[in-house]
């Protein structure tokens, strides 16, 4: 494929660490435009910039219009094979860029498909529904749209969100020792691993991609259930100024059906409402077979906004 040149008066560099808060001022800019709202955190921008296995040089753009940075984009690997992320924010009114910044960061995706040994690289973007983006001009360039993640939402009441009773059987505890936070991830690993686009991770990469180094791991749960042992985790942060968010919410099979989900999330709910948080939120795949969507709507959480997870399929 011949790559687009930069289009005149637009240039494009690698991003460092220090340009941290200007690509959060810009993902900001786009999600007022998105969503309504500032909803980026800059500690967010951060992790992803440091993680170790992200090269900076090779798999960081920023593309700038004279001295204003209107797009950014980011490629990473998690599965060691065919599968590579990316993430691509873009001004509006920015046709020729946007497809620039594709160029680059698809032939880097393929490059790191290829490295893993992979025949072909299956590339996945997350968009949201109404983005800045073109998507016509992104279904010419041979993505399609292939999941669709709702974000919820929920308003929190001191008076009215109290910390449940555990079901019978039933105690929970948080995740200060160190055997308890590798048997979180243990527990994630096992719950999750049957849903869509689940990555395999060790204990030690699970901690990259959560920024372990600012976690509050009195924020991450373990439901252990008499008779099964550990059967059920959630881990969750109060990082966000929107609002406070649970990251993952994992029930081993074995023991679904018995209220653990629904226990773990209205502790959460009268854990942040005792913090004197409004508002909770997490992100669901609504084809989810385990009926997490159907569960957290049956619990008040309502959809703030939709994201597209869009594919490309290019071989390495």
């Amino acid at each position: 494929m011949t790559m687009p040149a930069v289009p005149p008066g637009l240039t494009v560099r690698p991003a460092t660490l220090d340009d941290a808060a200007a690509v959060c001022a810009l993902l900001n800019e786009i999600d007022l435009l998105e969503i309504g709202r500032a909803d980026t955190e800059l500690a967010d921008i951060e992790a992803d910039l440091k993680h170790p296995e992200v090269e900076l040089g090779c798999d960081s753009w920023l593309l700038f219009d004279g001295g204003r940075l209107i797009g950014y984009g980011l490629v990473w690997d998690e599965s060691g094979g065919e599968r590579i992320d990316m993430d691509h924010y873009i001004l509006p009114d920015q046709p020729d860029g946007a497809m620039r910044l594709f160029g680059l960061m698809e032939a880097r995706a393929v490059e790191r498909a290829a490295a893993n040994g992979a025949a072909r690289a299956v590339v996945h973007l997350h968009l949201n529904i109404a983005p800045t983006v073109d998507l016509r001009a992104l279904r010419g360039r041979g993505w399609s749209p292939v999941r669709r993640y709702n974000v919820m939402a929920r308003h929190l009441s001191s008076a009215a969100d109290r910390l449940p009773a555990p079901p019978s059987g039933v105690t929970l505890r948080h995740c200060l020792a160190e055997p308890d936070r590798r048997r979180a991830h243990a527990l994630y690993q096992e719950s999750l691993a049957d849903h869509f686009d689940f990555q395999p991770r060790t204990y030690e990469q699970w901690l990259d991609d959560i920024d372990a180094e600012r976690a509050d791991w009195s924020l991450t749960w373990i439901a252990h259930v008499d008779g099964l042992g550990d059967a059920a985790m959630l881990r969750s942060h109060n990082d966000r100024a929107s609002m406070a968010w649970i990251g993952t919410l994992g029930v081993l099979r074995q023991a679904r059906g018995q209220g653990l989900g629904s226990y773990l999330l209205r502790h959460a709910f009268g854990h942040y409402a005792a913090l004197g948080r409004d508002r909770i939120g997490l992100g669901v795949d609504t084809d989810n077979s385990s009926g997490a969507l159907a569960l957290y709507e049956r619990h008040g959480m309502t959809l703030d906004f939709a994201v597209n997870t869009w594919e490309l399929v290019r071989p390495a």
